[in-house]
């Protein structure tokens, strides 16, 4: 089993970046604020503008830890992470697999995502008597539940993605009832992505982002190409094979944001408003989620398929572990993470 090691969250943006040794070494107007060894590190997330040295690219290259970098709003620019490598046989399979499997694998997937939706708001329901007749709530469960049945009989993607299309307006129809904490000053409408406009949207798109960028890394850790999927259509410099990954962990990302919420974690006063009407995490903010974050990454999870625990930051890599294995035709089916 891989370790948990750390993922370094650089949030200053005038933090500098720079190689000492065996050391990662963080510099603000040229002091050092921190010096990490390398052999602690996993993945380096990085909201500054100072960016880092080339010697600590290519350390980190050479160790194979992505460097991501992503603006202080939280939306993806860059990784650096070195030539792809790996079994280039594993990658020609990957492409006959998804092409001869993309309507399977995407029923699965969307599947997969339905139900832990379902599971998400039966967890909210079960701590929330009152919202148990709620006819919305019930509505959307159906719809889900609906939905399940159809992704199985589809016969093209296009389909599948039509019916995942409704199935997350319904969905997102009912999210702001999940927000149970009496007196919440936040409000969800809708779902709003370029850029958020309420500070739900902008803590939903920071953590997607963060779970995006732990998929590439898992999936290209076991060899496979994350800019090959099978839902997502090929597109210059997204990784589709990562995005079609994230579908299964969207529920993780959901129910994270609920209980920030919920729990009084952040405030108004960690958002900034523009004159534009996006609505951005400030700095403050963004520590108090990723400190949380970085914890709940911590946290154990039951592997369904594995019928073991695991920390939940490893469920990338051992869901990459799995697609792999059925790309090889070591196992019959993909099995998707379901949520319990």
């Amino acid at each position: 089993m891989r370790k948990l090691l750390n993922t370094i969250y650089i949030t200053n943006e005038q933090t500098y970046l720079s190689l000492d040794g065996e050391n990662l070494v963080c510099k603000i107007d040229g002091d050092i604020k921190l010096r990490i060894p390398f052999d602690n590190v996993e993945n380096i997330v990085c909201f500054n503008y100072m960016g880092c040295s080339p010697a600590l690219m290519g350390k980190c290259v050479e160790k194979t830890i992505p460097i991501n970098f992503v603006s202080p709003q939280g939306k993806f620019l860059a990784k650096v992470c070195g030539e792809t490598k790996g079994n280039v046989f594993l990658r020609v399979s990957q492409i006959e697999k998804f092409q001869s499997k993309a309507v399977e694998l995407t029923a699965n997937t969307m599947a997969a995502k339905f139900s832990n939706t379902r599971q998400l708001i039966k967890r909210t329901l079960h701590d929330n008597e009152e919202l148990r007749q709620d006819a919305d709530i019930n509505d959307a469960l159906e719809t889900l539940l609906l939905g399940i049945e159809k992704v199985s009989k589809a016969e093209s993607v296009e389909e599948i993605i039509g019916i995942e299309g409704n199935c997350a307006q319904k969905y997102f129809s009912i999210f702001n009832k999940l927000i149970t904490v009496e007196g919440s000053p936040f409000e969800f409408n809708l779902r709003t992505k370029r850029p958020p406009l309420d500070p739900v949207n902008a803590m939903l798109s920071l953590i997607y982002t963060l779970i995006t960028a732990e998929c590439a890394s898992a999936l290209e850790t076991v060899g496979l190409d994350s800019y090959i999927g099978f839902c997502h259509k090929l597109k210059s410099g997204r990784s589709s094979l990562a995005c079609d990954m994230v579908e299964e962990f969207r529920c993780i990302a959901e129910r994270f944001v609920l209980s920030t919420i919920n729990l009084k974690v952040v405030a108004e006063k960690d958002f900034d408003r523009q004159i534009s009407g996006a609505v951005w995490l400030n700095d403050a903010g963004r520590k108090k989620v990723l400190t949380r974050w970085q914890e709940k990454k911590r946290s154990d999870i039951m592997h369904p398929h594995l019928k073991q625990k695991i920390p939940m930051g490893l469920l990338p890599y051992v869901q990459s572990n799995l697609l792999a294995k059925y790309v090889r035709g070591e196992i019959e089916n993909y099995p998707p993470y379901l949520y319990k």
